[in-house]
């Protein structure tokens, strides 16, 4: 496992985060480092989705510090906009505006936040669409396309910020069966080519084929970080060998 201190794109130190009186984050720590990928699982309400949100602070802590490429995000001098462009965030779901096309999906934030001419925010958007096999639906309208076909769209429209990290919150979790595999094998193709991600997911194959290293968290709490082959065929905590078993059955 990579270092906690060494090359990190994205690290959490001792994040505190509660909702009234229930604690959602105590105490996590962990580092992602440049050109790995995290994929973060455990049961629902482990509070995975909180924690992956307050990276680029759609969810505010309330304790602890996270450095995103060497800064402090909540240095008051960080813009949060500055912030948000050097990080893809993929929703569950898609969240496309509707009245755009796949292609002006995708070219928004080039021209709006990155100042892009618009043929050149165009030929970026063609080029990422044909990347995510979506070539020929490239002026389809939102209402016209499947699921798993909007999902890739959204993750064509994060990665046009060129952004340094790509955060997926249960990309394939309002998908119905047969579309999953069409966007784990996007997202896959992506960690073959090096991009740095955390990804929460239930899908343990695709951690156990995409993943350098897995997360397993249960009340707030990291309990086990490991490589795909020991965390699967070797996990040492109890819960996360229950959680296994389960699975299994």
């Amino acid at each position: 496992m990579a270092s906690d201190r060494q090359g990190a794109m994205v690290e959490l130190r001792g994040l505190e985060k509660s909702f009234g009186s229930y604690k959602v984050l105590d105490g996590i720590s962990g580092a992602v480092n440049k050109g790995e990928v995290i994929v973060v699982c455990g049961p629902s309400g482990s509070g995975k989705s909180t924690m992956i949100r307050t990276i680029n602070r759609l969810e505010e802590i309330d304790g602890g510090s996270i450095i995103v490429d060497s800064r402090d995000i909540h240095d008051k001098a960080y813009d949060i906009n500055t912030l948000r462009s050097k990080i893809g965030f993929v929703f569950q779901q898609y969240n496309l505006f509707p009245h755009l096309s796949a292609l002006q999906n995708v070219t928004l934030s080039p021209i709006k936040v990155a100042k892009m001419p618009k043929a050149e925010a165009a030929d970026l958007a063609a080029h990422l669409l044909e990347k995510v096999g979506l070539k020929d639906k490239i002026n389809a309208m939102p209402a016209n396309l499947s699921g798993g076909q909007q999902q890739r769209v959204a993750i064509a429209r994060a990665l046009a910020q060129n952004a340094s990290v790509m955060l997926l919150d249960e990309p394939t979790s309002a998908l119905d069966p047969e579309m999953v595999g069409e966007v784990l094998q996007v997202i896959q193709k992506l960690a073959e080519e090096g991009m740095t991600m955390m990804v929460v997911t239930h899908e343990m194959g695709f951690a156990s084929k995409a993943a350098d290293v897995v997360w397993f968290m249960d009340q707030g709490r990291i309990i086990e970080k490991a490589k795909p082959e020991a965390f699967f065929n070797n996990p040492t905590h109890p819960r996360l060998q229950k959680f296994l078993s389960d699975l299994l059955h």
